[in-house]
């Protein structure tokens, strides 16, 4: 196999090339998405449907749970996947979430102690938050794509890595949440003013037509979420190549007699 072709990348580049990896490898990442995201998204649905959170709490406990180790495997594996294909392979659905399973209770403790730093730093007059959600924004690829490492490590590893650059996290978060959340908020709310307000009379259910936003906004993140933790994987990929020369590793690598 040839060496991939890696660069230096500019926040146009990163966007565009994360955008190509998404559409090249969309059936397994979606068979991630569903498979990670779509039990989450109907328990939601049927909590709404059925009082909220407050009136089943129980059932409230069992989504926070399932949502969460749901979520840290789609991570792992979207990072898996888009990880295999920017350095020249291809990785299928099911090979990406056995590799991502092992990995569920560091992803969740990551993002939980994110979390925590970033709540922090908000409350210290808000510009603190905003220097820490660049700085540890590439834990989660660090934590999956370096052996061994914890979610602390993962942490420090993400800070040092972006020294320097958290003008250009900040320029590339911005610019993911104007191209994903938007859009996603503004087909909701289009639904919500389209469709008719109040219960179904006409069929006995505990649904009623408030639940058809929700659950579109559901299915759109469903297929929005992977696309963040694909830009994510390229500038982990792209600070490693400037401040490391990883491409000459895999160069090399690839050079190397067997």
């Amino acid at each position: 196999m040839a060496p991939p072709s890696l660069r230096p990348l500019s926040v146009g580049e990163i966007l565009d090339v994360s955008f190509t990896l998404y559409r090249r490898h969309f059936v397994p990442i979606a068979k991630v998405a569903l498979v990670c995201s779509g039990i989450p998204v109907l328990l939601s649905l049927f909590l709404d449907a059925s009082g909220g959170m407050l009136a089943n709490l129980p059932l409230a406990l069992v989504y926070y749970l399932v949502f969460a180790a749901l979520s840290a495997v789609a991570t792992g594996a979207t990072v898996f996947i888009v990880s295999e294909s920017y350095l020249g392979g291809a990785l299928e659905a099911g090979p990406a979430l056995a590799r991502a399973a092992p990995l569920m209770g560091r992803l969740i403790v990551c993002s939980i102690l994110i979390a925590l730093i970033v709540f922090i730093g908000f409350l210290l007059f808000f510009f603190p938050g905003v220097i820490l959600i660049c700085g540890l924004m590439l834990a989660f690829p660090a934590l999956v794509l370096e052996p061994g490492s914890t979610a602390t490590a993962s942490l420090a590893r993400s800070w040092q890595l972006t020294r320097g650059s958290r003008w250009r996290m900040l320029g590339l978060l911005l610019t993911l949440l104007v191209l994903l959340y938007v859009p996603m908020v503004a087909i909701g709310g289009l639904i919500s003013l389209l469709m008719p307000s109040g219960p179904i009379t006409q069929v006995r259910s505990a649904f009623r037509i408030g639940l058809i936003p929700l659950a579109a906004m559901g299915v759109v993140q469903i297929f929005v979420y992977p696309l963040f933790y694909c830009v994510l994987t390229v500038a982990y990929y792209d600070l490693r190549v400037r401040k490391e020369g990883f491409d000459l590793e895999v160069l090399a690598a690839a050079l190397r007699p067997a």
